[in-house]
């Protein structure tokens, strides 16, 4: 006996709004015990030709797919944010910033009155 794709349709709908369903008392302690996230998804839509030559540097390294694509965007994405945090100046910066280490300019006024400030509040303290 066989049954029809709509028959299995149905059932399979049924099954999964049971499993749906959920108690005052369930709902609570799902809510108070949430899942650990392991992995998380990412698609993208590249061209096939691109994709030919992922799987052929992958396949190079023996390694999988995925782990090339994620090792890769791991790479990419460490690279880009140690990149945001240097400073690139022009050499005419460059040359004001040194001389303005090893020959600083005399402090403002204002600036001496806060270490005159700190210097008495850490005498009181």
């Amino acid at each position: 006996m066989t049954q029809t794709a709509a028959h299995r349709s149905r059932t399979r709908a049924r099954l999964q709004a049971k499993s749906r369903r959920r108690t005052p008392d369930t709902a609570a302690r799902t809510a108070a015990k949430p899942k650990a996230l392991k992995s998380a998804r990412l698609e993208a839509r590249i061209s096939p030709e691109l994709r030919a030559t992922i799987q052929r540097a992958a396949d190079l390294g023996g390694r999988k797919f995925t782990e090339f694509v994620t090792t890769a965007l791991q790479d990419a994405a460490h690279r880009a944010i140690a990149d945001a945090h240097v400073l690139r100046l022009s050499l005419a910066d460059q040359e004001l910033f040194a001389r303005a280490l090893i020959t600083p300019p005399a402090p403002a006024p204002a600036l001496e009155r806060a270490f005159v400030r700190r210097r008495d509040l850490a005498a009181k303290a």
